[in-house]
């Protein structure tokens, strides 16, 4: 079961009226647009059309949260447009799936890894998550290569992160530049639409850290920070730190998915929608399990990802995936398509990261945007991964 903060903190964050303090009617309206499905068009960044029933409001089951599934999920067919969903405080607007290169130049060779980015364009995508330490730095090469000889870069929204690579460990003001400066290179770019802190770095005042990216801002090499794997009571102490000018934080990383859920349905979530913080969810398909791929002890090898995997080959697993196999034959997907999708159906959640290892699977992927699960189907996805 989620975690539940106790009421001074719902207070503190902005989540629960003090008492004796009324509910606005419409603290529920700002839920990201739900996605819609065409995948063979770039995103529209049309107006959502007022639909029918969004004024009915379910009922929360998380005492004193937010309300978890998005108020404006319907019973309904796909709407004929995915609109782009905006990060954070941001203006930047992005395809609801961001393509995860942590596979670029490793499962997937060169040429391989510009056929995928290639197929996530032509089907509207725009927003890459990448990192300086993927690969040594080898997945930013790959990205580089293909902005520049497809001259799109303006039409991406490039995300990477700094922290982890060996040359340039950890946050303080030193590392930064440097990682900075090199991932600029690699890419062949000018600036990073939004840059990470890979991971918090307790051995560098936070104030330090968010000062050097505050430089990076100005000089125009970075436009927006945001942070990965970063506890709740972390990104308080930065949103305190930022009201005196440092900048703030517009989205974080974390990982989530249907196998593992207790870690961001918590004080995390909580935290993340007081402070409107855009969620992308990274490990969005377990390690490829919710693909359907590993469903016995046989279907696994010797390679990382199955290793990772193995831990929800059990009946609590194989549940889920029953579940993914009749909800995705009802709309005629995949079962990965289908947990992206019950992601996306999150209040908070802006854009799963998930990766391919091969151009034909990002087909499934993109269409996740565009399915729309139902109430009941989402209740019983939420019920069977408990």
């Amino acid at each position: 079961m989620p975690q539940l903060l106790p009421l001074r903190l719902l207070e503190t964050v902005g989540l629960r009226a003090p008492a004796g303090a009324t509910r606005s009617a419409s603290d529920d309206d700002d839920a990201p647009a739900l996605p819609t499905p065409s995948v063979t068009a770039p995103a529209s960044t049309a107006p959502r059309a007022s639909v029918p029933g969004d004024s009915f409001v379910e009922p929360s089951t998380d005492t004193g949260g937010p309300l978890d599934i998005d108020t404006r999920l319907e019973r309904t067919a796909p709407l004929s447009i995915i609109a782009p969903r905006r990060i954070g405080e941001s203006d930047l607007a992005v395809y609801p799936l961001s393509l995860g290169a942590s596979v670029f130049g490793w499962t997937a060779d060169g040429d391989t890894s510009l056929a995928i980015l290639d197929r996530f364009a032509a089907l509207g995508g725009n927003f890459i998550d990448t990192a300086d330490s993927y690969v040594g730095g080898r997945s930013e090469v790959l990205i580089g290569k293909w902005l520049r000889e497809r001259g799109n870069r303006d039409d991406v929204v490039v995300a990477t992160k700094v922290g982890r690579h060996h040359e340039n460990p950890g946050l303080g003001s030193v590392s930064i530049v440097r990682a900075v400066e090199a991932s600029l290179e690699r890419l062949q770019t000018d600036r990073i639409d939004l840059l990470y802190f890979h991971d918090d770095d307790p051995e560098v005042p936070l104030e330090d850290s968010l000062a050097t990216a505050e430089w990076l801002i100005e000089s125009g090499k970075v436009r927006y920070l945001a942070a990965s794997n970063f506890s709740a009571d972390r990104l308080i102490e930065a949103r305190i730190m930022a009201s005196s000018g440092l900048p703030k934080f517009v989205a974080i990383q974390t990982q989530y998915n249907l196998m593992h859920r207790a870690e961001f349905e918590s004080a995390l979530r909580i935290v993340a929608a007081a402070q409107g913080l855009a969620v992308m969810p990274y490990y969005a398909l377990a390690n490829g399990f919710l693909t359907g791929k590993y469903r016995s002890k046989s279907d696994l090898s010797a390679d990382a990802r199955s290793v990772r995997a193995s831990a929800y080959v059990n009946r609590k697993g194989l549940r889920v995936l029953a579940v993914l196999d009749r909800i995705a034959a009802e709309h005629g997907v995949s079962p990965a398509s289908v947990s992206i999708a019950w992601l996306l159906a999150k209040r908070t959640i802006v854009a799963p990261v998930a990766s391919a290892s091969r151009p034909e699977q990002v087909d499934g992927l993109m269409a996740a945007a565009g399915i729309r699960l139902t109430r009941a189907q989402m209740l019983e996805l939420d019920r069977v991964s408990e």
